[in-house]
C-alpha cells in the first residue's frame, strides 16, 4: 500500500520498493482468478490412435468396478484399461475415479511395532506346483448362526487355487481326501519336487495326512507358530476372500454361500489380476509361462514340460 502511494505521485517504482525492502515479482504480482496449471484434455488415445472421451472412460472403470467381488484400486483399474488398449496412466485414471467417488476407502493403518519375518523360510519357486500352501478359513453364515469352513490348496508360483474343500465342519479326513484328488492330477504327478506348507492345525498334524504325503514322496513342513507371514500366500488369499466376499455379502444358507464361493474362485482364478504376477490372472500368467518355456524348447533348450489346469479343475474336484 506504501508503495502504491509513492507510485501515484510518480516516485520511482524502484526507489520506493529499495526503500521499503519489497522485490518487485511482490509489487507487480496479480493474483489469478482461474487455477494454474494446464486443464485436462479430456480424452486420451487408444492404441490405434483414435481418441476416446474421459466419460467413455469412467463409463467403462464403472461397468469393471460394478462387477460382482472386484474391488481393484486406481492402479490395478490402469492395467485393466491398458490391456483393454487405452494409453493413459494411473494419475488420470486416480483422478477420474475420484471425480466419480469410485475410489476405495482408505484404511487405517495401526502401527504394531517391527516384526521380523523368517526370511529364510521364504518361499521362491522357479516353476508352477513346485511349493503349494494350505489352510483353512471359516465364514459366518447369518441365517444359520454357524460357521462353514474353506479349505485351500493354493499354487505359490502362479497365485492359482488348485483345489478346496467348503464343509460346515472341517476334518482331517476332508483334508486327507483333497489331498488324494489333488495329488491324483497328472500335472501334480511328481514326486519329490512338491512341498506343501501348513500351519499347526490339528488336521494337518493328523498321522493319516503326514503319513499319506510321505508315501506320496511330498514333502510337508510346517509354519512356526505365532508366525502366519511364513504363509504369506495363502493369508493373503484368506485377506482378499475377507475384503471381497465376507464384508459385501450376508448369507442366510450355506447353499448359498456354496454357490457364490464356486464362482468366485473360477473368477479369481480366471479373470482376478495380481500385482505380485505382473497384473496378471493365476490362468493368464501360467499361460504366459508355459508359451516361455515353449519358446526355450524351440530354441534348443532342455525344458520341462508342464500340463496346466483346464477350466473345469475346480469344478471336477472342489468342495
Amino acid at each position: 500500500m506504501v508503495a502504491k502511494k509513492f507510485r501515484e505521485k510518480r516516485v520511482k517504482v524502484s526507489f520506493v520498493l529499495n526503500e521499503v525492502g519489497l522485490s518487485k515479482s511482490s509489487f507487480y504480482y496479480k493474483k489469478r482468478r482461474e487455477k494454474r496449471g494446464r486443464k485436462p484434455p479430456g480424452y486420451s488415445l487408444k492404441v490405434d490412435g483414435e481418441p476416446i472421451s474421459d466419460e467413455e472412460i469412467k463409463l467403462e472403470i464403472e461397468n469393471l468396478l460394478f462387477k460382482d467381488f472386484l474391488t481393484y484400486g486406481y492402479i490395478k483399474v490402469t492395467h485393466y484399461l491398458r490391456k483393454k488398449g487405452y494409453l493413459v496412466n494411473k494419475k488420470k485414471v486416480y483422478r477420474l475415479m475420484r471425480e466419480e467417488k469410485l475410489l476405495l476407502k482408505k484404511r487405517r493403518v495401526k502401527t504394531r511395532g517391527k516384526r521380523d519375518f523368517a526370511k529364510e523360510r521364504k518361499l521362491k519357486p522357479e516353476r508352477p506346483y513346485e511349493f503349494l500352501e494350505m489352510d483353512i478359513k471359516y465364514f459366518f453364515i447369518e441365517g444359520e448362526r454357524r460357521n462353514a469352513y474353506l479349505l485351500t490348496l493354493l499354487d505359490v508360483f502362479s497365485r492359482k487355487v488348485l483345489s478346496y474343500r467348503l464343509k460346515k465342519s472341517m476334518r482331517k479326513g476332508d483334508v486327507l481326501s483333497l489331498l488324494k484328488e489333488a495329488l491324483s492330477l497328472s500335472f501334480l504327478q511328481r514326486k519329490g519336487e512338491i512341498t506343501i506348507r501348513s500351519d499347526n492345525a490339528s488336521q494337518f498334524l493328523s498321522q493319516r495326512v503326514r503319513r499319506y504325503l510321505k508315501e506320496m514322496g511330498v514333502y510337508q513342513e510346517f509354519s512356526h507358530p505365532g508366525y502366519p507371514e511364513e504363509n504369506a500366500h495363502i493369508e493373503a488369499f484368506h485377506s482378499i476372500l475377507e475384503r471381497e466376499i465376507e464384508k459385501r455379502f450376508e448369507f442366510d444358507t450355506f447353499e448359498e454361500l456354496k454357490e457364490v464361493i464356486s464362482r468366485y474362485i473360477r473368477f479369481y482364478n480366471g479373470e482376478r489380476i495380481h500385482s505380485s504376477i505382473g497384473y496378471m490372472s493365476p490362468e493368464e500368467f501360467l499361460k504366459s509361462f508355459e508359451e516361455k518355456e515353449v519358446g526355450k524348447e524351440k530354441e534348443g533348450g532342455t525344458v520341462e514340460r508342464f500340463e496346466f489346469i483346464g477350466e473345469n479343475l475346480v469344478q471336477e474336484i472342489g468342495g
